[in-house]
Parts: C-alpha cells; structure tokens; sequence
C-alpha cells in the first residue's frame, strides 16, 4: 500500500481516507493542519489508486467495502498502530464506519462524512425514489459491459464529471484535478471501481475466503451482522452533513447533532479547516471519556 505521511511520528494517529474518484490529495490541507496540531498523520491509497499494488497477479481484484476496511486494518499491523482516530469521506467513510463496527479496538475516534455509510447487497437491491435513483446513474452505467469499457477509455472526463456533479460550488482548476487523476491510472482501478459497484448491487459476487476463519471472516460478517441504517447514530464529536440521494426527510431521527452550513461531496478539499477541526474536537472528545 502506497500512503503519505506527516507530522511527528510519536503523536496521536489519524487516518484520513479518501473516496471514488479521489485519492490522497484531497487531504493535502487537513494534514498538513493535524500535523501543525501534534497528530501523526497516515494517509493511505486505497487499492486501485496510485502506487498501491496486488502483490499476484492472480488475486481476485476485489472492491468489496469489508475488504477495503481489511487493507487499512493490515497497514495498522503493518506500522505497528494499534488505535488510531479514523477519518473519511464516499469509500473512505464507509470504510472507516466498517473498522468502527467490525473493529472497535482499533478506532479511537470516528469522522465520518454523510454519517452511517454501511450497507449491503440485501439493501443495495431496495429501490429508491426516482430523484434519489437519479443521483446513482453512474452505477447502473457500471452494471454493464458498455459501462465498465466507457469507464476505461474516459476515466479522466468520467472523474472530472464526478467531482462537478458532487461538488457543484466548488471551483477545482484543472491543476488540482490532474494530480488526483494520476492516481487513477493504476492498473487496477477499473476493475476495483467496477467490481465495487457491481457488489453493491448484488451483481457479483465476494471472495469466498471472506466466510472462513480470523480476520477475513470478521470483515467478512460485515453484510450478515450490521443493518443498512441505525435506528440512532449519536456521534461523539461535529457532524457536517453532505447531501445525501436519499431525501432527508428519511434521516430524520437517525441522527443527532447540527451543522451551520452544508458543502459538497469532497468534504476535506472543499472545507479543509471544517473536517481539520472535526478531528481534533472528536479526539478531544474520545481523549476526556477514556
């Protein structure tokens, strides 16, 4: 696994991750703030992005949610981290919310941008309002061979497409985009992305080594043990909600918490000072309940 890091390397960790179609620069801000603050910052490219690699050419390019949240659990083992606050938005929310539930022990604190992201192919198949099925457009174009071909040949436009539909007040210049973009010329990157999606909906399947014994096994209990929505989420430190596709009338009741201003999809990149702050208030917050 490819990951950048900063600040001093005896502080408290935090691990920011990233989501599709992003990479590690959309924290370049918020970690250069956290590492100002004291904190020891890991931020990781999750499989398909960048310099991350399969060690065989035979493994199963899995972009399966539980298996991501595996990959950040290793590199922990991997630097010796035993606890860290975890930090993320789009896959690396659902990411972090999976470490979370799966793997208290090892979350000090949670940062989750658009809440409770956790779900699977049983409620994947649960259709939703019209409007709402609007938004996810990409991924039934993802469903198919045409979809998964498009995605290959224009996978910089396609991205580029993305981050405007997300973040529609947020004025990128084609600098920025670029030098997320060359994260996405890993080999692996359609297939992960395509294989995500495509899970989801329960159009293909997981690795069967996810049902057996140890860690895979309890990444892989993910689906069977943990409902599409709480009945009340109760974070322990700021909220700052996204737009979601699912009306809010929806969410009502499932969370608690407030926001003075709602901003768009990439939430660290477009409000770096709002999700840096977060992190040190939910820290603080983990640090004086210990």
């Amino acid at each position: 696994m490819g990951y950048a890091e900063a600040g001093p390397p005896d502080g408290p960790v935090v691990i920011l991750l990233h989501g599709w179609p992003y990479d590690i620069h959309s924290f370049v801000d918020v970690a250069s703030m956290l590492a100002s603050a004291g904190y020891r910052v890991i931020v990781p490219y999750l499989r398909g992005y960048g310099p991350t690699r399969f060690l065989s050419s035979e493994t199963f390019r899995n972009g399966q949610p539980s298996v991501v949240a595996l990959d950040i659990i290793a590199l922990m083992d991997a630097l010796e981290i035993q606890k860290a606050t975890l930090a993320g938005f789009d896959w690396g929310a659902r990411t972090a919310d999976i470490i979370a539930a799966l793997w208290p022990e090892r979350c000090r604190a949670l940062v989750s941008v658009s809440g409770y992201l956790i779900g699977g192919q049983a409620s994947g198949k649960i259709p939703l309002p019209p409007q709402a099925e609007l938004a996810w457009w990409y991924q039934f174009y993802f469903a198919t061979d045409r979809g998964r071909a498009g995605y290959d040949k224009y996978r910089h436009d396609f991205a580029k497409l993305i981050w405007r539909l997300a973040s529609p007040r947020w004025n990128f210049d084609d600098a920025t985009f670029d030098r997320s973009a060359a994260a996405f010329e890993n080999p692996d990157h359609v297939a992960i992305v395509i294989h995500n999606y495509r899970w989801r909906q329960g159009l293909a399947q997981g690795e069967p080594k996810m049902r057996r014994t140890g860690k895979a096994a309890r990444a892989g209990a993910c689906d069977r043990r943990f409902p599409p929505l709480p009945s009340k989420v109760t974070p322990t430190g700021r909220r700052t909600p996204t737009p979601a596709p699912t009306p809010r009338s929806s969410r009502a009741g499932t969370h608690t918490g407030s926001s003075a201003a709602v901003f768009g999809h990439n939430l660290p990149q477009e409000a770096p000072r709002a999700f840096a702050q977060a992190v040190i208030d939910v820290d603080g917050h983990s640090a004086g309940t210990a």
